[in-house]
């Protein structure tokens, strides 16, 4: 990828008028804050399983990611 630099001025210019500026930026090695990933193993019953799997299917997504989606739910509800 060849690098492309231009000033301020014209940067600012180009995200006023909702230009995509991503190929100005190297992103490599960029991180979101506070979205680091720990992996943690949980144990569930059976029935619990195949309520989130149907659950999951009903909404399109991984059982993973229902997991996720409804625990951040909760979190943010009793914060």
């Amino acid at each position: 990828m060849k690098k492309k630099f231009m000033k301020a001025e014209e940067f600012d210019q180009k995200f006023d008028d909702g230009e995509d500026l991503t190929e100005y930026f190297d992103l490599t090695h960029a991180k979101r804050p506070g979205q680091e990933q720990k992996r943690v193993n949980v144990d569930f019953p059976i029935w619990m399983i195949q309520s989130l799997d149907k659950e999951a299917k009903r909404i399109g997504v991984t059982r993973q990611s229902i997991i996720k989606i409804w625990i951040a739910d909760r979190l943010k509800t009793t914060r």
